[in-house]
């Protein structure tokens, strides 16, 4: 066995040795000075060493007396602690929350200081405070879903007939167009309207927490777990949506389903089921087809989720309702910003005829309200107001009076691809902007709305020379 003695830079080993472990150490002497801190604990206390070393713990952290400390209480009393949670506050008021082992140091039965040993879960336990345990309110019906195109009075419809029963709704629509307030109508529309709305997007957290935000777990089952009712149980009697189910893994789409067929869950770590009666509205953002042929949909689950099925069109099928949704957001903005802004004018409503909303209902609402941001008096929302992206694609030369250079007719009869038009009016837009700035890239990218690697490869694909 080599003697330790004979190792060269001893101690500068055992601070390496103990920044390379993956756990939070912390060591105080027997005045209660911080002696060792290593780099994972500053890491999850979110303090520098030297804010720590040779300073005493009270004057570190926010404790109201030694009795919060359960270093303090190690190095005072000899109490030891073992894998146990402790949420606390750093002297700059960011709460931390850590799985700990706390003991105390003895050397010749005299107490010489104390250490403790964290694991870091002050993530999971915002995530699962902020997004498992939030009750959402059902605030929308069906006479707040706008729209007077046969498209989507249909679903509206279809949609209705669902609130006389209690069986699953799978909701199929693109980002955006608006399948929570389907949910929530539909949920208002029916018996359980005085019952709990849970609302959960299954693709905002991976599915280590997501199986015990659903099914909720018992004190022990895992690090940091404590006795918590998942949403199923606290949606009982009520409605429990979630959102994008087709980004869970298949492993807990089966455990899903056998909730659903047994109406009764079982919380991680227990050895009962508890029965729950909740109804179930799934929604996806792609078709229910192309999930099962990608595998990100059980075909078993998909069956049990789709007795009732609500396909929600997307904004460039019912374009026709584009004038009374602008009224709507309009209203809405002027309410909410104390503004009075008329309506748009009949060359964006041109424009919003002509653009295919990708983000759909969603990206008009915030196209409306970025607008109503940038109006200093009450006029109508024109060209200038909208996004610097909208403004390229539609209008590149918006004020000059030129023939040559003036803004394309939308209403021309075309002569040539329009991707072919398109990549045409970029280019000498764009060169254009960079003869404006003088070659100079970065500053002609800011003037466009573009980062300069995206206007330099932009350049590339269109064959500009900037060496002129």
């Amino acid at each position: 066995m080599t003697n330790t003695a004979s190792i060269p830079h001893l101690p500068i080993v055992y601070r390496q040795l103990l920044d390379a472990i993956d756990v939070g150490i912390h060591v105080i002497n027997d005045e209660g000075e911080s002696i060792i801190y290593n780099r994972k604990m500053s890491e999850i206390e979110d303090m520098d060493r030297k804010d720590v070393l040779h300073k005493n713990i009270m004057d570190i952290f926010l404790f109201n007396s030694e009795d919060e400390s359960r270093l303090l209480q190690a190095l005072s009393k000899g109490y030891a602690h073992r894998h146990a949670k402790q949420t606390y506050f750093n002297y700059k008021g960011q709460e931390i929350t850590t799985v700990n082992d706390t003991f105390p140091l003895s050397h010749d039965g005299k107490r010489i200081g104390a250490v403790e040993i964290a694991k870091d879960i002050t993530k999971l336990e915002r995530l699962t405070r902020e997004n498992a345990w939030d009750k959402k309110d059902a605030r929308f019906t069906f006479d707040q879903i706008i729209g007077d195109t046969f498209a989507i009075q249909e679903v509206i419809e279809n949609a209705k007939r669902a609130t006389r029963t209690s069986s699953s709704v799978l909701i199929y629509g693109e980002t955006g167009t608006g399948k929570e307030l389907f949910a929530q109508s539909i949920h208002n529309g029916s018996e359980r309207a005085s019952k709990p709305f849970i609302s959960q997007n299954c693709a905002a957290l991976p599915d280590s927490l997501i199986e015990g935000i659903l099914f909720g777990s018992v004190k022990g089952a895992f690090t940091g777990a404590t006795d918590h009712p998942g949403l199923f149980e606290q949606a009982d009697g009520g409605t429990l949506m979630l959102d994008e189910i087709n980004s869970l893994s298949t492993s807990l789409q089966a455990k899903l389903l056998r909730a659903l067929q047994e109406k009764s869950i079982r919380r991680i770590g227990d050895i009962k089921n508890r029965s729950v009666d909740v109804r179930i509205i799934a929604t996806v953002n792609e078709d229910p087809i192309v999930s099962l042929q990608k595998n990100h949909l059980r075909e078993d689950l998909y069956y049990r989720l789709s007795v009732v099925s609500v396909l929600v069109p997307p904004l460039r099928q019912r374009k026709e309702d584009i004038p009374i949704l602008v009224d709507h957001f309009i209203d809405k903005y002027n309410h909410r910003f104390q503004l009075n802004v008329p309506g748009i004018t009949a060359e964006v409503e041109k424009l919003f005829q002509k653009y295919e909303w990708p983000g759909n209902v969603r990206e008009l609402e915030h196209m409306v309200e970025g607008a109503m941001n940038l109006i200093y008096d009450d006029e109508k929302i024109d060209y200038s107001h909208l996004p610097v992206h909208v403004r390229t694609k539609f209008h590149p030369y918006a004020g000059q009076t030129h023939s040559q250079d003036a803004t394309p007719d939308l209403n021309l009869t075309p002569t040539k691809a329009l991707q072919a038009h398109l990549d045409e009016t970029e280019k000498r837009y764009i060169e254009q902007m960079l003869q404006h700035e003088r070659g100079n890239v970065t500053k002609a990218a800011t003037k466009l709305g573009l980062s300069r690697q995206s206007l330099q490869y932009r350049m590339k694909k269109l064959n500009i020379d900037n060496r002129k």
